[in-house]
């Protein structure tokens, strides 16, 4: 690129430091960033400035970064939920200073145990729709909040949500990226019952800057402060979702959510470039990156420069070789032993890296080993005074959701079970009580068993791809927190989706712009079909690292979207 970057990586010091020696990014970039956020106690880093203002709130009155993470996740359901909030699924990565390791907590909901894949074939259904009450899966963001909070909390459950309730009392301005989304999303779930009145009162949804009220969410966020995990999952609320959802023809019974739990996971992990990055186990795509990574780790890529066509090749075919895997063998575990060990094994990295082309792009892709759709997302991550760091990632999987809005309760249900295999016999086919195939992955990095960032990338199955560039950006290409999430973006789609289908035309590789008219012309030379998808196909980036050197922390949120990292 011509130019030297700020971000040294120390290998011997587990840690991400700055040099003062060093040209200020903000200035020097060839694309638009802004500084690293950087405090000595705490740090917030989420898609709303709000949330984080709502997670520092509960780190200054002595909460965990688990407390802030639920405060903020609970904000961003109420001011984002056209990506996130109690009807949808959480998955999320601690860090505990105190036993000096890393835990993972899987909060993903069930299909439900009324609904069989017969009756689904029946209706002549090639995939479970997106939108309606088929999609529906328990939700499973109350339980993971009540785990977390069981195992890290240190201020109770109602400090910790009472910034959410005020501001769903007493409303908060709309943003600018969620408000454009809000009036996208309703005018796609309009028909359904109660959306309108909650999303679009008065017959039209807010728009930037105007003040949005959702009380009948703040007496739900009350009732589940002082009552609880079974204030959602036993009684009135889950009584209330269950009849709703019986009455648009769905499935869900008051014993799916009594029988609802969330699981801790050994998270799982791969060696790059002298740093341990760790994922989540399937049932999500985690895995993904980790092969990515194992795959481009026999390339230069340094050499090979950021944004170069040899490097955008590169990616874009380790890619597809590991969404091969991901379309026929990630699943939920209680259904299906995913291969994690081979998958995520140097060994298959290496068989699987001599299928890459240098000068000609995969146009079909096959798992190897025998036997997305775009959705919207919330990330976030904390650090507190004591050191513990939380990865946690929330969603409703397609925007909003399924367009089930349960009466009197101010959320929607998420459409998760759209994920799933209508095929017979593959490891994601629908069955009753299973979780189905997910894309949203919280991840971390590690050094000499030292932590070194938690960070995440939104978007579907642009997450593993995101995860992935934003580690090149930073162990390769010697990017900074901050410019690595404003870097330009890579997103590769219409291959190996979740339903199981295979890539068989190559796909469409889109580019952000920022990178060079002459790499896009080399790159359809190699037989890379461009297209250009929209900012939020790209992903939505937030990151926190501990910079060992100064004990500080470093926080950075990217541009695409309304967020703010900030620390105290």
């Amino acid at each position: 690129m011509g130019v030297k970057l700020s971000l040294l990586v120390l290998l011997a010091m587990s840690s991400l430091a700055l040099s003062a020696a060093e040209p200020p990014r903000a200035r020097s970039s060839p694309w638009s960033t802004r500084s690293e956020v950087i405090a000595p106690k705490g740090m917030v880093c989420t898609s709303h400035p709000l949330a984080t203002q709502a997670g520092l709130e509960v780190l200054r009155a002595g909460g965990s970064a688990v407390d802030a993470a639920i405060a903020a996740n609970a904000c961003l359901g109420l001011m984002e939920p056209v990506s996130c909030g109690i009807g949808g699924d959480l998955f999320a990565l601690v860090w505990d200073p105190q036993t000096r390791r890393l835990h993972g907590l899987n909060a993903s909901g069930r299909s439900p145990y009324g609904m069989s894949l017969e009756y689904l074939q029946k209706q002549g259904l090639k995939f479970i729709p997106g939108f309606g009450p088929l999609p529906v899966t328990v939700p499973g963001c109350v339980d993971g909040w009540m785990t977390l909070h069981g195992r890290f909390g240190r201020t109770p459950l109602i400090t910790n949500l009472a910034p959410a309730i005020r501001y769903a009392r007493d409303g908060f301005p709309l943003s600018e990226v969620i408000a454009d989304a809000w009036a996208r999303n309703v005018e796609l779930i309009a028909k359904y019952p109660n959306v309108l009145a909650l999303y679009a009162p008065g017959g039209s949804t807010p728009r930037k800057g105007q003040v949005f009220r959702n009380p009948q969410l703040a007496d739900t966020y009350t009732r589940i402060a002082t009552g609880g995990r079974d204030a959602f999952y036993r009684g009135d609320i889950a009584r209330t979702i269950a009849t709703f959802h019986q009455e648009q023809g769905g499935f869900l019974s008051e014993k799916d959510f009594a029988d609802h739990t969330s699981n801790w996971v050994e998270p799982i992990s791969t060696t790059y470039r002298g740093y341990t990055v760790w994922e989540l186990p399937p049932n999500g795509q985690g895995l993904a990156v980790l092969q990515m990574l194992n795959l481009l780790e026999g390339y230069d890529l340094k050499s090979m420069g950021f944004g170069s066509p040899t490097y955008l090749h590169t990616l874009v075919e380790a890619k597809k070789l590991a969404y091969a895997d991901r379309a026929r063998l990630y699943a939920d575990p209680d259904f299906f032993q995913t291969p994690v060990a081979e998958l995520a094994s140097k060994d298959y990295a290496a068989r699987r890296r001599a299928l890459i082309q240098p000068e000609q792009a995969a146009q079909r892709d096959d798992p190897g080993l025998p036997a997305l759709r775009t959705s919207d997302t919330i990330y976030l991550c904390v650090a507190d005074e004591r050191g513990m760091m939380v990865s946690l990632i929330q969603s409703n999987y397609r925007g909003m959701g399924s367009g089930m809005v349960p009466p009197g309760l101010g959320f929607a249900l998420q459409d998760r079970g759209e994920a799933f295999d209508l095929t017979p016999g593959r490891p994601n086919t629908y069955a009753p009580h299973k979780r189905p195939f997910h894309t949203i992955i919280p991840a971390f990095v590690t050094q000499d068993g030292e932590p070194v960032m938690a960070f995440g990338v939104m978007g579907g199955d642009m997450q593993p791809q995101g995860h992935v560039q934003i580690l090149v950006n930073l162990f390769d290409f010697g990017m900074n927190l901050q410019e690595a999430g404003d870097a330009p973006r890579a997103y590769h789609t219409g291959s190996s989706d979740s339903n199981g289908l295979q890539m068989t035309d190559g796909g469409v590789l889109s580019l952000e712009p920022g990178i060079t008219a002459e790499t896009r012309a080399e790159l359809e030379r190699k037989g890379h079909r461009l297209g250009r998808a929209g900012t939020p196909n790209y992903g939505g980036y937030q990151a926190v690292a501990w910079d060992r050197t100064n004990r500080v922390w470093i926080g950075a949120s990217e541009t695409r979207k309304d967020g703010q990292a900030a620390g105290y």
